[in-house]
């Protein structure tokens, strides 16, 4: 039985482009992964509708860039302020279309989306004088790009979708967001936020199913192209902006090791393993995906996750008792479960979970799977569960372990757990990854840039890097 209250069949029945409210003759459907059912729809946008978003984000794009910073600034904040009072709201919406336990919709996305975007209004990038003399003055400055297309996955629908807007609109873009057809309606939904902060064709949400992401990336009159999601997709980005040349933002993939030494204090490590590995049911590019352990400790490690995995619940994200939600769509259900019996197929030992979910059993839910050292060529270390499996396997040799964590063609994010830092930092400096945290994991910050190795990616977002990468960078030389 469900546990949320009706909604609405049309509740986001329309799109806003420019002015304009707009019908679609066409829907998709929006499913609570809890139960695997529909429970409303949103407008499926055509190539009309894409057009007439980027005519109004071009109308848009001189006055907004022509806004001195610190009034889109006070902007920016004014749409965190209104975020900030819906956020019940934001956290109700997410939780249905998502699945995510309503406390992490809360904390871990909303109020994090609200503090990120104050973050990043309160950035800026400053023209710099590169050379002053009597007869010539040389000046660096930056320039926004003009009309920017975001597509955005449905893993962390608000988090990823600010981690793109915010900068693009600080440095005085105009913005076309597509979310992920599986959780459009936090962002339908921050669209309305925005209506009467931001002027009209400045910020554009389009709903769409992945043609309306392929026409994003094809139109001539999208300047570049920010997107999160897989390998694979990332290449077809990539290929298409070819065409005209636009630039791209690709946050990838990933297959992100954790190293413990020997010496890591298990008692304060284990819940941030745990969360790390499993947190949003392990639908994180950067979550823990091999977990490597010291032969002199791995039974105790092993055996400490076990015990701590049997105290989380999982289940419906509306029920406040779950601290673990579904898996978000059908499509990657299959997949994981398909994971989940090539391990059985394979023999490979399961130290805690494994099971099928029971066949009338409703909604996306896979057990937390623990899968005790597997072989280094088997799926589940090679692949990207995306989803609750995580292989744990022993090591005994430092330069052994740094080589097994680096056998991967992906390089997004890495961490090491142990008492010497020093030891640690090392390491640290010998894997393939864009960011390798010690004795934490998944931490981020608007200062700190952000960016993937190898497959997991190209470019950065985050810092000053980020900011940048949403502007041209022009020189001005006069002759004096």
């Amino acid at each position: 039985m469900q546990t949320h209250r009706p909604f609405p069949e049309d509740r986001f029945s329309t799109l806003r482009i420019g002015n304009a409210r707009i019908r679609t003759t066409r829907s998709l459907p929006v499913v609570n992964p809890a139960f695997g059912t529909a429970f409303t729809s949103v407008p499926h946008a055509a190539p009309e509708h894409l057009e007439g978003a980027v005519a109004a984000a071009q109308d848009a794009f001189a006055q907004w860039r022509a806004l001195p910073w610190a009034e889109r600034q006070s902007r920016i904040e004014a749409l965190a302020d209104r975020m900030a009072q819906a956020r019940e709201e934001l956290a109700e919406l997410m939780t249905l279309e998502q699945g995510k336990p309503r406390h992490s919709a809360a904390i871990g996305e909303v109020d994090y989306a609200v503090d990120w975007l104050r973050g990043i209004a309160r950035q800026r990038l400053n023209a710099k004088v590169l050379e002053d003399k009597p007869h010539h003055h040389v000046e660096q400055s930056y320039v926004p790009l003009g009309v920017v297309g975001l597509i955005v996955p449905w893993n962390f629908p608000l988090c990823l979708a600010i981690w793109k807007l915010a900068p693009a609109l600080i440095t005085g873009n105009t913005v076309i967001l597509k979310p992920s057809p599986y959780t459009p309606l936090t962002a339908l939904r921050l669209a309305e936020l925005a209506e009467d902060v931001l002027p009209p064709g400045v910020f554009t949400v389009l709903t769409g199913d992945d043609m309306l992401g392929q026409w994003m990336v094809d139109h001539p009159g999208i300047a570049k192209i920010s997107f999160t999601g897989s390998s694979a997709t990332g290449r077809k980005v990539m290929a298409g902006a070819a065409a005209h040349l636009k630039r791209v933002t690709l946050e990838l993939g990933g297959n992100d090791p954790a190293i413990v030494l020997p010496d890591a204090d298990l008692d304060a490590c284990v819940p941030p393993l745990f969360w790390g590995a499993f947190g949003n049911s392990g639908q994180w590019c950067v979550g823990i995906k091999r977990l490597y352990v010291h032969d002199d400790i791995y039974p105790q490690l092993r055996d400490a996750l076990i015990a701590y995995a049997r105290s989380i619940p999982m289940g419906d994200g509306m029920d406040p008792a779950n601290l673990l939600g579904p898996l978000q769509n059908a499509r990657q259900y299959a997949k994981v479960l398909d994971l989940l019996d090539d391990c059985n197929r394979q023999g490979l030992r399961i130290a805690h979970g494994g099971a099928h979910p029971a066949p009338d059993r409703q909604g996306y839910f896979v057990p937390v799977t623990l899968v005790d050292n597997p072989p280094d060529d088997s799926r589940v270390v090679t692949e990207e569960a995306f989803g609750p499996i995580l292989p744990i396997l022993r090591y005994r040799d430092i330069d052994d372990v740094v080589r097994r964590a680096n056998d991967t063609g992906y390089g997004l994010g890495a961490s090491i757990w142990s008492r010497d830092t020093a030891l640690a930092q090392t390491l640290a400096d010998r894997l393939e990854a864009g960011t390798v945290w010690i004795n934490e994991v998944y931490v981020h910050g608007v200062d700190f840039p952000f960016g993937g190795h190898k497959l997991s990616g190209l470019g950065l977002e985050h810092g000053a890097e980020g900011l940048a990468a949403y502007t041209n960078l022009k020189i001005r030389m006069t002759a004096r």
